[in-house]
């Protein structure tokens, strides 16, 4: 019982969290979000959400590069801290553009996955992963 309580941790036990974090979320992201929007790119580029007054066409090549290879690159946690960057940018446009004027409830989801890009932001991939292996 006292081990349940305890506040500490070992290095094994936070690699391995990150590569869970990295992975689910990473999975998520790309197959639930970032394939089906490249899937529909004909269909999406006209009605997409303009991002800062870009173009709907530029703002969903944008989100894509976040959605699919920020993705895949963080799965592989391959220049992780970089990855994350556009991926918090997309769930902060999500949050505060897309559902602006719905209650925050709503931006449920994109609120998780924004934690969870910070989380790595902060602590990095872990040693299981591909920075992991380049700075041993």
């Amino acid at each position: 019982m006292k081990k349940l309580l305890s506040i500490s941790y070992s290095n094994g036990a936070f690699n391995f969290s990150m590569l869970l974090i990295r992975i689910s979320f990473g999975a998520m992201m790309l197959l639930k979000h970032g394939l089906p929007k490249l899937m529909k790119f004909a269909t999406l580029q006209n009605e997409f959400y303009n991002f800062l007054g870009i173009g709907s066409r530029f703002s969903l090549i944008l989100n894509l590069f976040a959605e699919v290879f920020c993705s895949l690159f963080l799965i592989l946690g391959l220049f992780t801290r970089l990855t994350v960057l556009p991926l918090i940018i997309a769930m902060l446009v999500v949050i505060f553009g897309v559902d602006k004027g719905k209650p925050l409830a709503e931006s449920e989801l994109a609120i998780l996955f924004l934690t969870a890009y910070i989380t790595l932001l902060f602590c990095g991939p872990g040693r299981i992963s591909v920075d992991g292996m380049i700075n041993k």
